[in-house]
């Protein structure tokens, strides 16, 4: 089975600090999330299959988004490569797609979008009047890095921008 290293060349394996080591008891009270950290930086949303009309929701919701984060520069790029990546999981796997936006304490805006399928996305050709086709393309070229990661249960499609 190919990992997509191969097709998909800018992707970075995990890192030792992307491991999930074991779970230990924490002693004392539960932190306490302040305003400004990345928790209070997320989006979530699930998306139906072939509910495309979900995907301009997707849009306002992270712009709207973006603007509070305080990062409104992102938001053309982000509304864009996003809504690429949430159609692309939709039209070609049949399944719905669960899209997560989070924007780092470092102005690093990641955006995954995980489906149901294993079958890793390809780039395509197509001709100067299609309509269609080139999704990846200009993710390729729009963002800072992005790549495709497979999991058990389908994959994520991701891209990341930074603020800076």
């Amino acid at each position: 089975m190919m990992d997509g290293q191969a097709r998909f060349p800018r992707q970075r394996s995990a890192s030792q600090s992307d491991a999930i080591g074991p779970v230990r008891p924490v002693a004392g009270p539960p932190p306490v999330h302040e305003p400004g950290c990345a928790l209070h930086h997320r989006l979530h949303a699930s998306v139906d299959a072939a509910d495309l009309v979900a995907v301009g929701a997707i849009r306002r919701r992270l712009r709207a988004a973006l603007d509070r984060w305080g990062v409104p520069q992102l938001a053309d790029t982000a509304e864009l490569l996003a809504s690429e990546l949430v159609t692309n999981a939709l039209v070609h796997t049949g399944h719905g797609a669960v899209f997560d936006a989070v924007l780092t304490p470092e102005q690093k805006l990641r955006i995954e979008v995980q489906d149901g399928t294993t079958r890793l996305p390809g780039r395509r050709q197509p001709g100067e009047s299609a309509t269609s086709g080139r999704g990846l393309l200009l993710v390729e070229a729009l963002a800072d890095d992005w790549g495709v990661q497979l999991r058990g249960d389908g994959k994520v499609t991701w891209f990341e921008l930074a603020a800076a």
